[in-house]
């Protein structure tokens, strides 16, 4: 077997490799005769099927399964030994690779296109410069929060008659027919209708004033004319309403209206765990706590762009584009469209390349990562999680067993060393160019992004 390298240019090479008789052929008599011992055919006893007839049978299938296994390791174990940095993987070449002659040919010749990886230099100082921003957290935003946990707390409260039209109303709703009802029409008879979404004023004047066991006659469709939520009320599915536009009888079961929770001890319970929060002033310490955790979490998101694009802009150098289209379409086996590959390779290209950066500076300043780092930070990922969900007391035991359980599994924690060698490059980007810190409100914060966007 004989490899070879064709440089074409700075980011893409051929590799050609020609495989002889003499390297697949006893790989493939020792298949054959595996194949022979196994082999039962009607007419001969096991294990005295002729070779003949075995290499007749499954002779080609064998010498081709060989060949492509003598490619597969062959080709990796040179890049490694050759030290060959390559993007992606190697692809048959499209221009090189000639026709292979499977039936007559003993001696093949395979052409593969490499990606390879560019050189380039990257130095940070302290004359590079970047951002960091400090939200605050301002009185609104204090409020906003106190508020989304008054209303992600409350419930509905039974009410004696409809009066400012944001109730839901729950009742038996049949279709009528010229002001009767309509014999084997629709009917619901548990339907759940909220006031709010009537999208018809008139329609809802109606309902103002009405206490339980009232009866309201009206057209459904104008009321509700979204299919989806028309679909609820009847208890049907979206593509059975459409053609629905009709009056309906309403006779109402039960009224009742959001209340927000009232801010005391009971609702402290409930966020914080039993005791742990007693006042309202320990209340909104607490708030305030949580929203500098949130805006602490953004202005990091913010500085990681804003990183990357200066990282991006300072380390100049090009990609091998159109063997990465090709890798990217013939990897994914029909996932993407070349349309699709060519819309949203920019984001592909730009996520190599941070990728590439990052690489580099893993490498020139000896980062990495100890196990105590990984399983702190994997604790701090389940908190997080938790906490996403309002399960803001998990005890230290459960956190340590579920961030154990992720970093016990690849693909979660192949995600996690991603993330903590990121975390690496940042600090170490920190370290090194100058950082002025900046003060912002909230207000001022979502403009940034609305600039950059």
């Amino acid at each position: 077997m004989n490899i070879t390298k064709e440089l074409k240019d700075e980011l893409n090479a051929v590799l050609k490799v020609q495989i002889s008789k003499e390297d697949y052929e006893p790989k493939v008599k020792k298949v054959l005769g595996d194949y022979q011992k196994k082999a039962r055919i009607d007419g001969f006893r096991p294990g005295k099927v002729p070779a003949g007839m075995i290499n007749k049978l499954y002779g080609k299938t064998a010498m081709v399964e060989e060949i492509n296994k003598l490619l597969s390791e062959n080709l990796m174990k040179y890049i490694k030994e050759e030290q060959l940095n390559i993007l992606g993987d190697p692809i048959p070449s499209e221009k090189e690779q000639k026709e292979i002659d499977w039936e007559n040919a003993t001696e093949f010749e395979f052409a593969f296109d490499l990606g390879l990886s560019p050189e380039f230099e990257l130095s940070l100082s302290k004359d590079d410069k970047l951002t960091s921003y400090t939200i605050k957290p301002d009185a609104k935003l204090i409020e906003t929060y106190s508020d989304n946990y008054a209303r992600r707390y409350g419930a509905f409260v039974n009410c004696e008659s409809i009066v400012d039209g944001k109730e839901m109303l729950k009742g038996a709703i049949v279709e009528l027919e010229n002001g009767a009802i309509k014999e084997g029409g629709i009917f619901a008879a548990e339907s759940t209708l909220y006031l709010e979404f009537v999208k018809d004023e008139e329609i809802k004047k109606q309902f103002m004033g009405l206490q339980k066991d009232a009866v309201l006659s009206f057209n459904l469709r104008k009321a509700y004319p979204n299919d989806v939520e028309l679909a609820s009320i009847l208890h049907l599915k979206k593509e059975e309403v459409g053609s629905i536009d009709a009056d309906f009888q309403l006779t109402i079961a039960t009224i009742s209206k959001f209340e927000k929770a009232e801010i005391n001890q009971e609702l402290f319970d409930k966020i914080y765990g039993e005791g742990n929060v007693t006042t309202n002033e320990q209340f909104q310490a607490k708030i305030e706590e949580e929203i500098q955790a949130n805006l602490s979490r953004e202005s990091e998101y913010k500085f990681r762009l804003d990183a990357k694009a200066a990282l991006l802009g300072k380390a100049q150098f090009n990609l091998p584009v159109e063997f990465l289209k090709r890798w990217i379409f013939t990897s994914n086996e029909g996932k993407f469209t070349v349309e699709q590959i060519e819309q949203e390779f920019g984001k592909f290209e730009n996520d190599m390349k941070w990728q590439l950066i990052q690489n580099k500076l893993i490498k020139n300043n000896n980062l990495t990562i100890s196990e105590e780092e990984m399983i702190e930070f994997a604790k701090a990922q389940t908190r997080l999680q938790f906490e996403q969900y309002g399960l803001f007391n998990v005890p230290d035991e459960h956190i340590e067993s579920y961030a154990a359980e992720s970093l016990k599994r690849e693909e979660d924690r192949r995600r996690m060393v991603e993330r903590k060698f990121e975390d690496k490059v940042l600090d170490y980007v920190r370290e090194t160019v100058s950082i002025e810190s900046k003060e912002v409100s909230s207000e001022e914060f979502d403009k940034l992004f609305e600039e950059n966007n």
